[in-house]
């Protein structure tokens, strides 16, 4: 670039009588370097008019791809392709020249455009991390119109690099469960996390100072993290994530289609992973996951026990004997009629306990859409119900191997009056416990002559874990 300071003090000194060699020296340029300026200077006062700058025709590798270049153009207005996304587009094609020369061509088609200069604070290493929200309008080419999907995004203040999930809400539960699959994707955590102004985090500001919510301060304790947020009204300190917003933005939702919403899931996993992490990183100029490497020694090893992000609310049950959530009743035994029960919900279930914390019901939470607003309610009926008879008991036992068949015969042959009772006891068993629990048990009645459904129930309560057994 043309120093027009250095030129001048140059031409001044030199008419002054400095020598060629002293300038240089002074100045700290080689000797060829001041005779050019000083060239360049003589003949500038000598003529009149400048003249004009020739082109020439030379041919370009991108000559046989402009047409295809404008197709893309043409296609992709609303929002404009990308530089990144034709380049890659191109590449497919058999490009095989350079980014540069690109950028120049773009740029004489669209017109260059200024941007406005930021600033990033750097971090060390596992010290610091940011997330945030953003919603953008897709086209899913399976409904054939435009949907509104909110991505939740964290990135590593070091490394740079992210991890992106498509979410359903901006719920406090839904933070939480997106911070814990961060931590997991990360296999660690940072000592600090910023985030913006949102309820989820911050409650209220108070003297200036942010006041957390105490739900996910509990979750930064149980991670051993510091929270931090962003001054109201200053979106830029949080810019580390808000650029990366926009990478997504201009490289995965450019240029591409997607059938519906688990389509979109999947070439997000796909994107991440291949392009995201593999990229050169225009601050650091090295891939999101080579610096990875450097930064996980750094992060805070995960806890044993991951933190609960279940919603736990207080609900009264109807008179119809159901608690009501989101829209659908679920049924609860009549005695709690009128009780204010603990609820447990997750993402795939919901648990009900008796005001005495003791498990009542579990049920797996309704799907959009489900006409049948009650779940788990029995309609009662006075016909009368077939039930299992003693062969078809006798056949499921005998399904569960060699020992259980050895176990039915010599509990028909001790047990004669009511052995159907223990073999249904025993069948009934496989509802709470594993099959080869069950066999464990019936292998060690055999070998101590027991034959009691009772004691077999005793073993398992007492050695087996239950099926989908929870600790309050």
């Amino acid at each position: 670039m043309k120093d027009e300071s250095l030129e001048n003090n140059i031409v001044t000194l030199f008419e002054r009588g400095w020598p060629v060699r002293r300038l240089s020296r002074e100045f700290g340029i080689s000797r060829g370097r001041v005779i050019r300026i000083l060239g360049r200077n003589d003949h500038t006062r000598a003529i009149v008019d400048e003249p004009h700058a020739t082109t020439s025709n030379r041919p370009s590798k991108l000559d046989a791809h402009k047409v295809f270049i404008q197709e893309l153009l043409d296609t992709y207005i609303h929002p404009p392709i990308t530089n990144q996304r034709v380049f890659e587009h191109i590449k497919e094609k058999g490009y095989d020249g350079g980014m540069t020369i690109l950028r120049d061509y773009l740029t004489g088609l669209r017109g260059k455009k200024t941007t406005e200069p930021v600033f990033c604070v750097e971090t060390a290493r596992g010290q610091r991390g940011a997330h945030d929200w953003s919603d953008y309008m897709i086209a899913f080419t399976s409904l054939g119109d435009s949907e509104k999907v909110t991505f939740f995004s964290f990135i590593l203040g070091y490394s740079r690099r992210q991890y992106i999930e498509i979410v359903e809400d901006k719920t406090q539960p839904t933070l939480l469960k997106c911070l814990v699959n961060t931590f997991l994707y990360f296999d660690g955590v940072v000592k600090e996390i910023k985030s913006d102004n949102q309820k989820a985090c911050v409650d209220r500001w108070e003297a200036g100072r942010p006041v957390f919510n105490k739900k996910f301060l509990e979750f930064a304790t149980h991670y051993r993290f510091r929270p931090l947020t962003i001054q109201p009204g200053k979106p830029r300190e949080n810019l580390k994530i808000e650029r990366p917003f926009y990478y997504l933005e201009t490289n995965f939702l450019n240029g591409r289609k997607f059938y519906d919403k688990s389509d979109l899931k999947a070439q997000l996993s796909q994107w991440l992973h291949e392009k995201n992490d593999q990229r050169i990183h225009r601050t650091t100029r090295q891939k999101p996951i080579d610096l990875y490497k450097e930064e996980l020694p750094y992060l805070q090893s995960l806890p044993e026990q991951q933190f609960d992000t279940s919603l736990i609310e207080y609900r009264v049950v109807n008179n119809e004997s159901c608690i009501e959530w989101r829209g659908y009743y679920y049924a609860v035994p009549h005695k709690y009629m009128y009780e204010a029960c603990p609820v447990r919900i997750s993402d795939a279930e919901i648990i009900i306990y008796s005001p005495g914390c003791e498990e009542l019901r579990r049920y797996p939470l309704a799907e959009k859409g489900r006409k049948d607003r009650y779940i788990g309610r029995v309609f009662h009926d006075n016909r009368k119900r077939s039930d299992l008879n003693a062969g078809d008991i006798i056949a499921r036992l005998q399904s569960f191997g060699q020992e259980m068949t050895d176990y039915v015969s010599r509990i028909k042959q001790h047990k004669p009056k009511n052995y159907v009772h223990h073999l249904r006891h025993i069948l009934s068993l496989k509802v709470n416990y594993h099959v080869d629990d069950i066999i464990i048990a019936v292998r060690r009645a055999l070998k101590h002559k027991v034959y009691e459904s009772a004691a077999i129930e005793n073993f398992l309560s007492m050695n087996a874990v239950k099926k989908n057994e929870i600790q309050l």
